[in-house]
């Protein structure tokens, strides 16, 4: 690999377009299939356009691991030398004290699946999202499993238009066959897209039924669904399109940024100006315009509620990953139980 690939249509099958890097002399460039601890099976393209699929080592001092989406350059030996800066990334939470746990990189559109059987989860609609907005891509709410409904997915659509604003939402069924075709609107050439929803949400029978293809599928049982995608993976749509299959998602525990949540809740950003207090937080503050709203019925109670868990729960991992921030909550803590104590002689 001792010739410069110049980036040319040759990769743009693979997702690549002129904001992406160009690999620099003597590697070639390539992108990320799916990670095997110390090695990545990658693609890369020859002028001619043709892919070819590698196994690539990493390089040891690798400062970055690279994850499905990620473009490589690979050096002379074959290594993976170097993996590019990011444009989009998609992450959840990680354990305590390693942040956040990237699961696809360089994505333009985020496929929230959230299943209709069973009733439509207000909650992960809303959480996933936050952490759909959060990656700077666009995200789209594909509904699945709409023919379990009586209407198929008429009301429900509509509830989640509510629930997430400024996102498309898409009832959509494998079984007939609806929004397959509008699904597909969204995949065309050079984009690439992540499917982000629970186990048994119907992620890999939507990509079956997307492409003709046969991906394992695993049975849904009485505790809810299993799922079969155990790595991240990048498909090659015949739209043009780049598909990163990533495993369900078993936690709603959101790691996102305070702008994210934001997005999602557009009818409380658009009270918090009225309120008498710039740094509102909307919880027993005096003259806050967003409880007088919830108070009057003008916003759903329901939606209040979650924005609090939301934000206390980026307020949580904000201190949990700074180790100053969580010292200096604990000293607060402790003087308020030893004034509590004094209180009480």
């Amino acid at each position: 690999m001792t010739d410069t690939l110049t980036p040319t249509s040759a990769l743009t099958p693979l997702g690549w377009t002129d904001g992406d890097p160009h690999p620099a002399p003597g590697t070639a460039l390539a992108r990320v299939v799916v990670h095997h601890g110390t090695r990545c099976e990658v693609l890369t393209a020859t002028p001619d356009g043709t892919l070819t699929a590698h196994t690539a080592d990493i390089t040891p001092t690798l400062p970055v691991t690279p994850v499905a989406g990620d473009w490589v350059e690979l050096g002379p030996d074959g290594r993976v030398a170097t993996v590019a800066a990011r444009r989009a990334v998609l992450t959840r939470a990680g354990t305590a004290g390693h942040g956040r746990q990237v699961l696809a990189a360089n994505i333009d559109t985020v496929l929230i699946v959230v299943p209709l059987a069973g009733g439509l989860n207000a909650t992960m609609v809303e959480r996933l999202s936050v952490m759909a907005w959060d990656s700077g891509a666009q995200p789209v709410l594909v509904l699945s499993k709409s023919d379990t409904t009586p209407d198929g997915g008429t009301q429900d659509t509509a509830t989640a238009e509510l629930l997430s604003p400024g996102i498309p939402v898409l009832p959509v069924s494998v079984r007939t066959g609806e929004g397959l075709d509008t699904l597909r609107a969204h995949l065309g050439p050079g984009t690439t897209a992540v499917m982000l929803g629970p186990s048994g949400a119907g992620k890999t029978s939507l990509l079956n039924a997307l492409e003709g293809t046969d991906e394992t599928v695993a049975s849904i049982g009485r505790s809810g669904g299993r799922h079969t995608t155990t790595t991240r993976r990048l498909h090659l749509l015949a739209s043009g399109g780049v598909l990163l299959d990533i495993p369900g998602i078993r936690s709603l525990e959101v790691a996102a940024g305070r702008s994210a949540v934001d997005d999602v809740f557009t009818d409380i950003a658009a009270l918090a100006p009225y309120c008498r207090y710039t740094d509102c937080g909307h919880d027993g503050d005096l003259g806050c315009a967003v409880e007088e709203a919830a108070r009057t019925g003008t916003l759903p109670t329901t939606r209040l509620a979650t924005w609090h868990k939301l934000q206390g729960e980026i307020a949580y991992r904000r201190r949990r990953e700074d180790p100053a921030e969580m010292a200096d909550t604990r000293r607060q803590w402790k003087a308020v139980s030893k004034q509590a104590r004094r209180n009480r002689r």
